[in-house]
């Protein structure tokens, strides 16, 4: 299944699902209030509450709660995630960027999955304008994909982590580029650097629909296009870090809970950092950057003028 949150033409604000790629269901209306308003809550208890969803054998398309999916506005499909870890798990990403920074690869990376907390409530969804800092002139785009969990867990192994996944999006990690590469001088993470936004979208696919993991691991393609030009290709496969390991490295110690994000860190190739601006110079006013994985769908976003 395909679930979203979306928009009505009179500014009302809707979570469901999409059925046969033409109508938005409102899960709540449709359900007559046994379903919750918002995918967080619906996340919350997603067990019981997909056995219900399951239970229709056919959904009616003249119900209450049904929209034609052309007449509403996709949001991000989690707008209020109760946290957003991101992780660095392509090893050619990782490699390239530090040799374009004058770095070496350390071999801590290699010893285990290593993340940071971003902004969890600066997320964007498909074709909202991205704020960039006004002092940022190193604009750019990261091309990820994101694990939506569904299900509390503490210190899970990696064999057992896809029973926690609900499903799993594109993600955009917007970067500054330059207040990024000052504030990791520091040793704390990249704060400035990335907190001013992060986009996903346009909808979070379930497990069951992406296909079968394999040791933690999914296979799908993924596309970076700015301004209609393609710049970046990589596939799922090339994780160094499967999600299941980076569940296990999250969950080590401390719980999950449903409603939390985790980001892959980006593909090879997945940036304008990694390739150079031999290839593309940095992002600006106007440019519109569009991300595309097999079977997510496209996630689309124009960057803005800078915000002080």
């Amino acid at each position: 299944m395909k679930w979203i949150s979306f928009r009505l033409p009179n500014g009302q604000e809707k979570a469901g699902w999409i059925h046969l790629n033409q109508y938005a269901i409102d899960m709540n209306e449709y359900s007559e209030g046994a379903l919750p308003a918002t995918l967080f809550e619906f996340l919350q208890d997603q067990e019981q509450y997909m056995e219900l969803v399951k239970s229709w054998e056919t959904i009616s398309v003249e119900r209450a709660g049904v929209y034609f999916l052309s007449e509403v506005k996709l949001m991000a499909p989690l707008p209020n995630p109760l946290s957003f870890r991101d992780f660095y798990s392509f090893e050619q990403h990782v490699k390239r960027s530090r040799e374009r920074r004058g770095l070496e690869m350390i071999p801590e990376w290699y010893r285990f999955p290593a993340f940071y907390f971003s902004n969890h409530l600066t997320i964007k969804g498909p074709e909202e304008v991205i704020p960039f800092p006004a002092e940022s002139c190193e604009r750019d785009y990261e091309l990820e994909i994101a694990c939506v969990i569904g299900k509390k867990g503490s210190t899970i192994s990696s064999h057992q982590a896809a029973a926690h996944i609900f499903g799993f999006c594109i993600m955009n990690d917007w970067s500054a580029r330059d207040l990024q590469r000052e504030e990791m001088k520091v040793g704390l993470g990249p704060a400035k650097g990335k907190d001013f936004a992060t986009s996903i979208g346009p909808y979070i696919v379930t497990l069951d629909e992406v296909g079968e993991m394999k040791n933690g691991q999914i296979e799908l393609k993924m596309e970076a296009f700015v301004n209609g030009k393609q710049l970046s290709s990589g596939n799922t496969r090339d994780l160094y870090y499967s999600f299941g390991e980076m569940i296990e490295r999250a969950s080590a110690g401390t719980t999950v809970y449903p409603g939390e994000i985790i980001g892959s860190g980006t593909v090879g190739t997945g940036c304008l950092l990694e390739l150079g601006r031999e290839i593309h110079p940095w992002l600006k006013e106007g440019d519109e950057v569009s991300l595309t994985i097999e079977g997510l769908g496209t996630l689309t976003n124009k960057i803005g003028s800078g915000k002080g």
